[in-house]
């Protein structure tokens, strides 16, 4: 296959249709004997959002921004990539959400809809700045990005992504791994474990409903872990997750090789526990010393939705008049208390390839000293969000484009992994208890145990409990009751999920989180009460069966 040179910028290749039989070997590793690894993770996630009773809802446009602006960027990279003879190798987890979303023919016949309305504001952006040259050439830039974006959303990949993912998947460039159901904060769910294996169990069936095989590894929700969750991994099959770096350097005992080698859990000896590196999380991350935060970098905030007339904008923002990003920024980051200058996207992409150098070569030194001081080569685990790159950091994508091809052929310190090869390289390892953690806000549980959102939880253990009995005393239901109690733990586990609590930390949006929560709360009890009084409505039934779509091959058994 041949893939655009870059959606990001201007591309005279167009790809030729994708084809299950165009998996073929993947080239071989750069580098047999290296000093040691490096494992990029990408936790791909968002929130299940789908209004089938509204014509547009805002919210939904969270999908359609990441897919424009990260996924089918990461898509192109790795089909590039292949066609180029690069050995990428990296983990990305796919959320049951996202996936369930990307999968839909509704939310996939919107994003259609939007793609076109944003190909036909780059036409008229292009128009409009003819005579300012540098605005020109990114208006350009934009309509030859969206123009790509379609070529591969519509021919390339016949709207699945997820065929995209899973075909890099078999030929051995990406690792995809699994999260929980609707990314429920596991933490503080743990009164009741009956629920939190249900998060693990039902992702795993999604997981191999969207991928033909069964996830090894999980990004566990927020990273979040206590002492005891493997247990109920181990019960699932999952042989690997993650914790934030104190998690695992404050393990019972203390890890040998600190968090640059995985520790086998205590109470479930098959799973393995890595952590993140700390060192390679600033670099990205960090607001002060992060490369997105790099004067040359598109502005996030700086958005024609905002600055342009509103006659002029009116048909591309909220119908109702509210502005809303629409993806095209004109103005770079420039710096502190200065007046924003015009964004150059090909200065912006010198700057990335800097910066993707400066990222390889910090890692090759850490390796080179982690070498020298262990029995084994060492493992840098370097998780982040996927909608990081692209979507916040607009050059986020190349960059991750620049350090493939510079690992490849400009050092032969360290290679890139996943951690199921690094277990099959080094199948002994310490055994340890990783401590309580996460990686929010303060490394525990402040972002969702907050004065702004702790009125949830004794409303979903309420509704847990009742999943719980409600599953237990109807060991083997069929018809409307089965449906009923189908539908009724579909409605607790997007209650469940923990990005509304987040929301409701964050203060954006708010409004839009609490009603989620206390909407999914008021169907599951509907559905209860009426369960226990038998007098089911099917019709209210199928109309949330239709809503909430999600997980269509429930099992409510999975709460017994």
């Amino acid at each position: 296959m041949v893939y655009p040179t870059s959606i990001h910028g201007c591309s005279t290749v167009l790809p030729g249709p994708f084809r299950d039989e165009d998996t073929v070997t993947l080239p071989p590793v750069a580098h047999s004997s290296p000093k040691g690894y490096l494992a990029l993770l990408l936790h791909a996630h968002l929130p299940f959002v789908r209004h089938p009773e509204a014509d547009y809802m805002m919210e939904e446009n969270w999908l359609f921004e990441a897919i424009t602006e990260t996924y089918l960027p990461l898509l192109s990279l790795l089909g590039n990539g292949f066609d180029d003879g690069i050995p990428i190798r990296f983990t990305i987890s796919l959320t049951p959400t996202l996936c369930s979303m990307l999968a839909d023919d509704l939310l996939k016949e919107r994003y259609h809809r939007h793609l076109s309305k944003l190909i036909e504001l780059a036409e008229k952006e292009v128009d409009r700045t003819s005579s300012k040259k540098t605005f020109h050439r990114t208006a350009r830039m934009y309509r030859e990005k969206f123009s790509g974006c379609r070529y591969l959303f519509e021919t390339v990949y016949e709207g699945n992504l997820l065929n995209g993912f899973r075909h890099f998947q078999d030929i051995g460039m990406l690792e995809i791994i699994t999260s929980g159901a609707t990314h429920g904060y596991l933490p503080t769910m743990q009164l009741n474990p009956n629920a939190v294996y249900a998060q693990i169990a039902v992702a795993v069936q999604s997981h191999y409903s969207f991928f033909n095989r069964n996830p090894v590894g999980i990004w566990l929700p927020e990273c979040g872990y206590y002492p005891g969750l493997e247990k109920l991994l181990e019960k699932t099959g999952i042989r690997y997750f993650f914790t934030e770096t104190h998690g695992l350097l404050f393990a019972d005992p203390a890890p040998q090789h600190g968090v640059y080698a995985p520790v086998f859990c205590k109470d479930a000896p098959v799973v393995a526990a890595f952590g993140r590196d700390d060192e390679s999380s600033r670099a990205v991350w960090s607001a002060g010393e992060g490369y997105p935060g790099d004067p040359n970098y598109r502005d996030f905030y700086r958005d024609i939705g905002f600055d342009l007339d509103i006659d002029y904008i009116k048909p591309y923002i909220d119908p109702i008049g509210i502005r809303i990003n629409t993806g095209i920024k004109y103005y770079r980051i420039t710096g502190r208390n200065r007046q924003k200058t015009a964004y150059d996207h090909e200065e912006a992409l010198r700057v990335a390839g800097e910066h993707a150098g400066n990222f390889m070569f910090n890692r090759e030194k850490q390796v080179e000293y982690l070498a020298s001081i262990m029995d084994r080569p060492p493992i840098i685990v370097a998780p982040y969000d996927a909608e990081l790159f692209g979507h916040w950091w607009y050059e986020g994508p190349e960059w991750l484009n620049f350090l493939f091809r510079k690992i490849a052929f400009e050092q032969r310190t360290l290679s890139l992994i996943t951690p199921s090869d690094y277990l099959a390289l080094h199948p002994q390892n310490q055994v340890c208890e990783p401590l309580f953690s996460s990686w929010g806000e303060g490394g525990y549980s402040d972002v969702w145990l907050h004065e702004s959102n702790n009125w949830i939880y004794r409303h979903l253990h309420h509704i847990e409990d009742q999943m719980i009995s409600s599953a237990k005393n109807n060991p083997s239901a069929d018809g409307i009751i089965r449906r009923t109690l189908n539908q009724m733990a579909r409605e607790l586990m997007l209650a469940e999920s923990s990005d509304w609590a987040f929301i409701m930390k964050s203060g954006t949006m708010v409004d839009y989180a609490v009603r989620r929560t206390k909407e999914h709360i008021a169907n599951f009890l509907r559905l209860h009460d009426d369960l226990q009084k038998n007098r089911i409505d099917p019709n209210f039934v199928s109309l949330l069966e239709s809503h909430n779509n999600i997980f269509p091959e429930m099992d409510y058994s999975v709460y017994a």
